[in-house]
């Protein structure tokens, strides 16, 4: 059946490859798609042919043995092509490092497709079709015979294997400008291996990069620029003193990053269908920064860009990274002004690495171990419910204001994300139908939850801040599509802040300065972030892991493995198009930022 196997594995993946291309528009890489795909398909062959060689040479074609592991073989392509399938409608991606990621924490993957997808109908379209292949196929295998191994094709492949690995970038095989027509190309399986090699990447090997020394200086004057009364603390890299010239203000600060908050759920910036009537009711009574874009794709690179204000970086957050202890982080700077400072997180911290994280940089941690089952009505794999996470935050507060602490809480909440289960009663959308039920329930909790915290005796006093870690989907026609980016960033405290519309272009990484100036706070800082209620400088941040976009009002630079870079400029649309001029300008300046990033574990300690 080596045939046999050979052609389904081509058909399969040319079949998912078709609904690709027949469900977004690729423009005129229709062609190219197709045949880089074919090209990518065979890659994948040559590694594993050394495989095959040594399976041919001890299986007979027929047998249990070989119905077997034939049966398995046709059910691991239709089943790799259904996951494919349903990883394509979440992340608009073929399988890449987030699918790894899933793949290592088991509980909460194998969690949540028992709970999102019917998953009897999944396995029955998956046995029953590699039953019927197998069968058929077997019936035309007539050998019963065991191949001879031979020796000098198993070296040659092996060779091959080499030569490919080595030699060969596949990366060089992305010639569109077209975001889809490059992804649909690539073969889901090589693109799953790949990412789990590659999950860290050196930003000085594969990226263009500069002279650091003067990339520092250069960062440092746009530094003094934004902020003119700091004191910079060395002469080699941004670690500075702000002076914030105002009398600082001890409050309380609930900083509640939504899971997966679009802009565009919000009626200001287009929904029609009523999703976050709550947050609505917010806009016109906050700070409304109406153009901030989150710097990743993923919940833990946004918390890292929050917290950490530090642009994006290649491969993993640094919330993942080793070595990623004693940092300047927006909670280790509240820590030391003396507030009680708490992530608190309705899921298992463990997940993502988010609970060492935390822990050694500022902050006390609350997760689902730390939450008593009597403060449970309703969780899914996730973890508890959006309702019972912020009555968590309501008691903590309390708590902490009891010994007369100001406080600070992050605030993570997950019932926005598949499954989309919540409970009942609650909103007119039913549990478990879709994204917007998640959205809608989402507000209706922080709804809920301002409600109660109005009865409080620390709500005067007290920041409220709602945004969002990423936003529901960042796949767009280019590389890297900035309107796919955009999320909400509201801060509320009536006694203290009148309501303002703030159309700054900013990214995550201006929050916890913008934060900390509304507090009158001095202290020493290592951000790379800047006040977006002051800024001389606009420009943002976004990323998807491998590419890293540096923007201003006008320009997108979109830095990419291996040494590449591309250049966007804004259309009258809004969007953004190709642009062939020259990027040496722009380029420099995204280096100011990235580059030094880079460096961030040699002196970004807090």
């Amino acid at each position: 059946m080596r045939f046999q196997k050979l052609l389904l594995f081509f058909v399969g993946n040319f079949a998912f490859r078709t609904w690709l291309l027949l469900s977004h528009d690729v423009g005129n890489s229709l062609i190219s798609a197709i045949s880089l795909g074919f090209i990518n398909d065979s890659i994948v062959l040559i590694y594993f042919a050394p495989l095959a060689l040594l399976y041919s040479s001890i299986c007979t074609n027929r047998g249990i043995i070989s119905f077997i592991s034939n049966f398995l073989f046709s059910s691991f392509i239709i089943f790799f092509v259904i996951g494919e399938y349903f990883f394509w409608e979440e992340f608009g991606s073929r399988f890449n490092f987030i699918a790894v990621d899933y793949l290592i924490y088991t509980r909460e993957v194998i969690g949540n497709i028992k709970e999102s997808y019917n998953m009897p109908y999944i396995l029955l379209g998956t046995f029953i079709p590699a039953l019927i292949i197998t069968t058929l196929f077997m019936r035309s295998e007539k050998s019963l015979t065991r191949n001879h191994f031979k020796w000098k094709y198993f070296i040659g492949s092996i060779l091959l294997v080499c030569l490919v690995f080595f030699r060969f970038d596949v990366s060089l095989l992305e010639i569109s400008s077209n975001h889809y027509a490059n992804e649909v190309s690539k073969n889901g399986l090589y693109e799953l291996f790949s990412a789990f090699r590659n999950n860290e990447l050196s930003f000085e090997k594969f990226y263009p990069v500069s002279d650091q020394k003067k990339l520092t200086e250069a960062l440092r004057r746009t530094i003094q620029e934004e902020e003119p009364d700091s004191v910079f603390l060395n002469k080699t890299n941004i670690a500075r003193y702000v002076n914030a010239n105002a009398n600082e203000k001890k409050l309380n600060v609930i900083l509640i990053a939504v899971e997966s908050l679009s802009a565009s759920f919000l009626k200001y910036f287009g929904d029609t269908d009523n999703l976050t009537p709550n947050i609505n009711a917010l806009v016109n009574k906050s700070l409304c920064f109406t153009n901030i874009l989150a710097t990743g794709t993923r919940t833990v690179y946004g918390l890292a860009a929050i917290n950490l204000s530090i642009p994006p970086l290649p491969g993993n957050s640094i919330i993942r990274r080793p070595n990623n202890e004693n940092l300047s982080t927006l909670g280790s700077i509240l820590r030391s002004k003396g507030y009680d400072c708490k992530f608190i997180y309705g899921g298992f911290g463990y997940f993502d690495n988010m609970n060492y994280f935390f822990e050694n940089n500022g902050y006390k941690v609350i997760d689902r171990n730390s939450i008593g089952s009597d403060e449970v009505t309703f969780a899914n794999i996730w973890g508890i419910c959006d309702e019972d996470l912020l009555d968590v935050v309501l008691r903590r507060a309390d708590e902490s204001h009891k010994f007369g602490m100001p406080f600070f809480s992050m605030v993570m909440t997950t019932s926005n994300h598949r499954p989309f289960t919540y409970p009942d009663g609650k909103i007119d959308i039913p549990s478990k139908t879709g994204r917007s039920g998640g959205v809608k329930y989402t507000d209706y909790a922080i709804g809920n939850f301002l409600k109660k915290a109005e009865t409080r005796r620390w709500y005067e006093d007290t920041l409220f801040v709602i945004t969002a870690d990423h936003t529901a989907n960042s796949a767009g026609e280019i590389t890297l599509d900035p309107t796919k980016y955009h999320i909400p960033l509201l801060i509320f405290a009536p006694k203290y802040i009148g309501p303002r519309m703030i159309p700054t272009l900013a990214s995550q990484i201006d929050i916890a300065p913008t934060i900390i100036s509304l507090l009158g706070i001095s202290y020493e800082s290592k951000f790379f972030g800047h006040n977006a209620l002051d800024a001389k400088n606009e420009r943002a941040f976004i990323s998807n892991y491998q590419q890293i976009g540096f923007m201003t009002n006008s320009e997108l630079l979109v830095l990419l493995p291996v040494k590449r870079s591309e250049k966007y400029k804004s259309s009258s649309n809004g969007l953004f198009v190709k642009d062939e001029s020259s990027s040496e300008n722009l380029l420099s300046m995204a280096l100011q930022y990235l580059q030094s990033a880079d460096n961030w574990r040699e002196w970004n300690r807090g």
